[in-house]
């Protein structure tokens, strides 16, 4: 016969644990394959980002990301000193501040292409699985 669990107080029981600690698990896999492209897990996220729609304002980028302003800021002048984007403001409404690639922020596409097989590969998953874990 099935028993309810009782209720528990340790962390490793605790879904929300469990939740919190995997992102935290799978960005540090990611970490030794973008130090090879010299960028860091949140300017990676940016880029592909932007190489979905470049030229998108710093709020939309935000926005997609999920990230706010304060956090945004040093990530883009990051991104900028690595010489991998650009800011502009818009010349339609001044307000906007658009971020586009350099070739250098386009060249590092092709690379990346492979980063996530890469990551289904180290975390022994089949297609079929990483594809029902991502609609969770």
């Amino acid at each position: 016969m099935d028993t309810v669990p009782q209720p528990s107080t340790l962390l490793d029981d605790q879904i929300c644990f469990a939740l919190y600690s995997a992102p935290r698990a799978v960005t540090a896999r990611y970490r030794p394959m973008l130090d090879e492209l010299g960028i860091t897990y949140p300017q990676w996220l940016a880029l592909m980002a932007l190489w979905e729609t470049d030229g998108m304002s710093v709020n939309g980028l935000g926005a997609r990301l999920g990230l706010d302003s304060g956090t945004m800021s040093p990530l883009i002048k990051r991104l900028e000193a690595l010489d991998l984007i650009t800011r502009h403001r818009s010349t339609d409404d001044e307000r906007l501040v658009l971020v586009r690639l350099t070739d250098a922020g386009r060249a590092l596409e092709d690379p990346s292409c492979s980063l996530s097989q890469m990551m289904i590969d180290e975390l022994g998953m089949t297609v079929a699985e990483f594809a029902e874990l991502k609609s969770v």
